[in-house]
């Protein structure tokens, strides 16, 4: 059976509480509850960045925006993402934190140590704005 454009674009979108219910409900299917402890998440968190640090490595800028127009190379990035964000979304459920809230509270934050007149263009830490 053809998937239809509708069941398509569900299926590649979302809010944050209906792909962290998505992940649970994966994850419970197959009993790993025991296994996702934070420990263990933040760890598989850790290394699938490292994943995706791959794809950079010994790349200049420009081999990268090359590497990226291959639509082969770009999918296997697009799967290291998803494998980050499963591991986020899923520490941030077994910790009881919402991550939505967090992010809007953390954008308040770097908002006030990054303002738009010091720091437009420029790559400093915040530090380096208080002097």
């Amino acid at each position: 059976m053809e998937e239809t454009r509708d069941e398509s674009k569900i299926k590649s979108s979302g809010n944050i509480k209906t792909i962290t219910k998505k992940i649970i409900e994966f994850r419970d299917l197959r009993d790993w509850k025991q296994f996702h402890h934070p420990k263990d998440l933040a760890i598989g968190l850790s290394i699938e960045v490292g994943e995706i640090l791959e794809h950079f490595r010994f790349k200049t800028n420009d081999e990268i925006k090359e590497y990226l127009k291959n639509s082969d190379d770009k999918k296997k990035l697009s799967h290291e993402l998803a494998d980050t964000l499963y591991f986020l979304l899923t520490l941030a459920n077994e910790t009881e934190i919402n991550i939505s809230k967090a992010l809007h509270e953390k954008l308040e934050i770097i908002e006030k140590k990054y303002p738009i007149e010091k720091c437009k263009g420029k790559p400093h830490k915040y530090t380096h704005y208080e002097k």
